[in-house]
């Protein structure tokens, strides 16, 4: 049996479903009301396998839609209804669809039936569409509702213009409500944007009261309320928040504050690029740079200040001398303050030059007469790179530079314009005065120093800026140590404890580890002093303890030169206590000490530094060699004394040098006793000869006494010896 394939089948089905169609049809057209051609809604007649003939020919269909298209359907009406009936739709809408039908002239009468069941089809789809809009838009719903009708009528061309009527209503308020939502949207943004200026403006109250961790939290919050689109007022308020928070942790000393800051600088940064707003960002460069510095000056490396050198080497890129002079002046200063930190803490002086060279730059441009202010900051800064230069040199040029930077800057930084600055710049003058001092005789320089840092206390309080005050009293130690080491009672060397203790309440390890290694170590300066005129040994132990603290941080990988300084007194604080001792392991130790510092304390580097530990190994030698009985611990200690006798010259500081020719006398002195002749007396002599024509006249007269003592004895063993 052969298998029909399914195309034939269905063209049969079709076939036979026509013929039953077309009987039906021709009934219904003598009268009868069978609707078996009504067109269900929603079909899609592109898919419509069922044909209506309407019970007409196609002659009489012809007729029909030519009359439709004519408009002289009268005597064909009878003809309409019958189809309106079969359709199920109005006569007015069968006129319509035999209309349509009749206007495309590519359709032949055999098809006539065919096209019009389809169009009939889609009118109806039509109907059942318009039916099913119901739009939220009052004007549009009318509009519709009054399509429907038409429609329903066949009148399609009202039906559609009122259908594009309702689709323009629609849009129309379609575009209304994007523009309320816009300004909706835009009057939102205002409010979040004035909410954020308002809460700005109270973070600058609580600013203006340096309540600055409430400050940054306010710019903070008001951040977050700008809305998306206005980056730049964004980038403004963390910039602002940035700001605060390094306020707090300079003048607060709050460490995790500056570390804040610089991460918000950095977002400010990322949203401020360079191609964009070059000047802005290089104003955010450079105040990156001004939070990691300070950050840097307190940590025991170096890596936050190479920063800071970075960030204000960047911003100097845009902030270029001819663009913007104030603003190239003012990160030339920055960038001083950054290299002059780092000198601070290396062996050479390269650093600090360069530091020198940066302010240089910066007082091109800051002038006096343009910006005072700015003027007298940079003259101070100047003057501490000249400072710590003239620390490191056996002159005093560079010393009397730095005094006439600081006392040029305190003609404009004075304390009732600017109180904290003046407090500032007389804690530096005091510092270049004590250095002075240190150099000189007299003690007229170490007083003004002290007056200098007690006036600075005035307003550097322990609660307004607690670091800066803890440094200042750590400097007046300092110069209160100086005095007393040239004064016979201990008053100025107990007032240095008590300001050495202070500065340790807020100089912790944790918080600034090498200003507490540097106050340590001074405190155990001031306590060997105190020691050295005790006859217990509390206090020497107790400098031996601070000394060792402080080498926890001073360490010479970090600070070579305070490495080697902490290392020196160090071994004059056992030299000290090996002198009260019967045995010699702590004179032993003294040696290790000062020949450790000897190795970066070179005459090259620090020439002055260099003959001060000179001097204290001969001490510790001298003593040494008269526990012994052979001279080589002697002789050691002469060539010690010659050798600081190089840099210790009676022309650049008398009162050292006196004090290394003494010294010498003495262990000339013991080798000679041990000596057959009389050279070494005779040189010995020469010596406290030497001494005396400086100290005589301002030294104690006790001090005078015992040196002349020393001399006398030389004098009698000599005469002595020549008698013989």
């Amino acid at each position: 049996m052969t298998r029909r394939s399914r195309p034939e089948v269905t063209a049969g089905l079709a076939t036979a479903l026509l013929i039953v169609l077309a009987v039906r049809g021709s009934a219904a057209a003598e009268g009868a009301t069978a609707t078996t051609c009504a067109i269900a809604a929603g079909r899609d007649a592109s898919h419509n396998t069922l044909t209506c003939n309407f019970g007409l020919t196609p002659e009489q269909l012809r007729e029909a839609t030519k009359a439709a298209v004519e408009g002289a359907t009268g005597p064909l009406m009878d003809r309409i209804e019958a189809i309106s009936r079969r359709l199920g739709i109005t006569s007015n809408a069968a006129q319509t669809l035999l209309r349509i039908v009749g206007e495309q002239p590519d359709v032949p009468d055999e098809r006539l039936a065919e096209v019009l069941t389809k169009v009939a089809t889609d009118y109806v789809r039509l109907k059942a569409q318009v039916a099913g809009l119901n739009p939220d838009n009052s004007t549009a719903k009318a509009l519709v509702a009054s399509a429907k009708a038409e429609i329903e009528a066949g009148h399609l061309d009202r039906g559609r213009e009122l259908l594009r009527q309702a689709t323009q209503a629609q849009l129309a308020a379609a575009e209304m409500a994007r523009q309320l939502r816009d300004q909706a949207q835009a009057a939102a943004d205002a409010q979040m944007l004035g909410a954020a200026r308002s809460l700005a403006a109270e973070g600058d109250v609580a600013q203006t009261e340096r309540r600055y961790l409430e400050a940054a939290e306010l710019y903070g919050q008001a951040a977050s309320y700008v809305p998306p689109g206005h980056l730049e007022e964004h980038s403004a308020l963390v910039e602002r928040q940035a700001g605060a928070l390094s306020s707090q942790g300079y003048e607060r000393g709050d460490n995790d504050a500056l570390r804040k800051s610089a991460d918000l600088y950095r977002t400010v940064l990322a949203e401020r690029p360079r191609e964009r707003v070059p000047l802005e960002w290089a104003g955010t460069q450079n105040n990156r740079g001004n939070a990691l510095l300070r950050l840097g000056e307190r940590e025991s490396g170096t890596g936050r200040l190479e920063q800071a050198v970075a960030a204000y080497t960047a911003a100097l890129e845009e902030f270029t001398r001819e663009r913007v002079p104030l603003d190239w002046a003012m990160t030339q200063n920055n960038l001083g303050l950054a290299l002059a930190v780092l000198g601070e803490r290396e062996s050479g002086t390269g650093r600090l030059e360069q530091a020198v060279a940066a302010y240089t730059a910066a007082l091109q441009e800051r002038t006096r007469e343009r910006v005072p202010l700015d003027w007298a900051m940079t003259q101070n800064n100047l003057g501490l790179a000249l400072a710590v230069l003239g620390e490191r040199e056996s002159g005093t040029a560079r010393l009397e530079q730095a005094v006439a930077a600081y006392t040029a800057a305190l003609q404009e930084r004075t304390r009732e314009r600017v109180p904290l600055d003046w407090a500032g710049t007389q804690n530096n003058l005091g510092l270049a005065l004590q250095r002075l001092g240190e150099r000189e005789s007299g003690t007229g320089r170490l007083e003004r120093a002290v007056t200098a840092y007690t006036a600075a206390l005035e307003e550097r309080t322990r609660e307004r800026v607690p670091l800066e005050w803890a440094g200042t009293q750590n400097n007046r130690g300092n110069a209160l140590k100086a005095l007393g080491e040239r004064e016979s009672g201990t008053g100025r060397l107990e007032q240095a404890v008590a300001a050495y203790t202070a500065a340790l309440q807020e100089r912790t390890r944790e918080r600034v580890p090498l200003d507490w290694a540097q106050t340590q170590m001074n405190l155990g300066t001031a306590l060997q002093r105190l020691g050295e005129r005790e006859r217990g040994t509390g206090r020497l132990e107790r400098a031996v303890a601070a000394f060792t603290a402080a080498l926890e941080e001073y360490t010479r990988a970090r600070v070579p030169l305070d490495w080697a300084m902490t290392q020196n007194n160090l071994g004059t604080a056992l030299f000290r206590l090996g002198e009260r001792e019967s045995g010699t392991g702590r004179l032993e130790e003294a040696v290790a000490a000062y020949t450790a510092a000897l190795q970066e304390r070179t005459r090259e580097r620090v020439p002055l530094d260099w003959a001060q530990t000179q001097m204290n190994l001969g001490l510790a030698l001298a003593v040494l060699g008269e526990r012994e009985s052979g001279t080589a611990r002697l002789e050691q200690a002469v060539a010690a004394y010659t050798a600081a006798l190089q840099e210790r010259t009676r022309e650049r500081v008398p009162l050292d040098w006196a004090q290394t020719q003494m010294n010498l006398g003495t262990a000339l002195q013991r080798l000679g006793e041990r000596e057959r002749g009389t050279a070494r007396l005779k040189q010995a002599v020469a010596a406290f000869d030497a001494g005396l024509s400086v100290v005589a006249a301002v030294w104690p007269p006790e001090w005078v006494a015992d040196v002349r003592a020393l001399r006398a004895t030389a004098q009698a063993e000599i005469r002595q010896r020549q008698m013989r």
